[in-house]
């Protein structure tokens, strides 16, 4: 797993214990802190017993002329979150839009009405491919300011999608212009893609009933709960953690990697003993 900051990742411990459940003795998986212009340098030091490499931010988008080739996918969201490699060649994959379409789907969120995505970053364009083909007709996305969208928007065109964007200004601002923004409609699902404090607008408004969705997932996971999970769980909306995307777009990595099918569900418990045993920590 390379990125920065990298000491938080939950990969090694979801890798590991996929190894440990089928038996693979010879795999291992670590953390590497790793930023953008260590990338090349990094992955040009790497010999033949490398099977592959698990990518965060700020290298989703860093990597892609690194590759050698790439799936169609990360081409439409302009990010890849796994290399594999074999033969002497990068591949480049995309694994965390399928993690977040199987986290959806496993929630029972049905979707196919009016979303609303905040923040406009990698993830977010992994929200909108993960959304494209669900029936979903109104797609909003909301940011502080327009440039932080581009490549996003550039995404939406690519997939085919139609996105309004919401502009909500600067600090001073934004926070008092959700209810006006995201409140004049009941949403089908929120997806705050965003770190805890990015959102802390929408949770106060979802808390006091000023914007309202049936579903919400968020991706942060750690602390759990967020204040905007915290906030749709009180008022009765179904909530997704980010873990259980986490989760999805880990086993899709491993069996990429690996040739073999994931065990979820080992790897699913091994990540919840460890946040366990980190909030005991604290």
């Amino acid at each position: 797993m390379l990125g920065s900051p990298i000491a938080h990742s939950l990969s090694p411990v979801l890798h590991t214990a996929a190894y440990r459940a089928l038996g693979l003795a010879d795999w291992s998986y670590t953390a590497i802190e790793c930023d953008a212009q260590g990338l090349a340098r990094l992955l040009g030091s790497l010999g033949p017993d490398w099977a592959g490499l698990s990518l965060t931010m700020p290298l989703k988008r860093a990597v892609l002329p690194l590759l050698d080739d790439a799936e169609p996918l990360v081409t439409d969201v302009g990010a890849a979150n796994t290399v594999v490699l074999r033969d002497g060649r990068r591949m480049g994959y995309n694994t965390d839009v399928a993690g977040m379409a199987t986290a959806l789907r496993q929630a029972g969120v049905a979707l196919g009405g009016n979303v609303v995505v905040v923040g406009g970053g990698a993830t977010a364009c992994s929200a909108l491919a993960a959304l494209k083909d669900t029936g979903t007709w109104d797609i909003t996305v909301a940011v502080r300011a327009r440039q932080r969208a581009e490549p996003l928007l550039k995404v939406a065109d690519q997939v085919g999608m139609r996105v309004r964007l919401a502009e909500l200004g600067c600090e001073t601002e934004w926070r008092s212009r959700w209810p006006a923004v995201l409140g004049s409609q009941p949403w089908a699902l929120l997806i705050s893609t965003v770190p805890a404090a990015g959102a802390a607008g929408v949770a106060s408004q979802v808390a006091a009933g000023a914007v309202t969705a049936r579903a919400v997932l968020d991706v942060g996971y750690e602390p759990w709960p967020t204040p905007l999970s915290a906030a749709a769980a009180a008022v009765g909306s179904t909530v997704i953690s980010g873990y259980e995307m986490l989760v999805y777009q880990a086993a899709g990595q491993f069996e990429l990697m690996t040739g073999r099918r994931a065990p979820v569900e080992s790897m699913r418990a091994a990540g919840v003993a460890e946040l366990e045993r980190r909030r005991n920590i604290c």
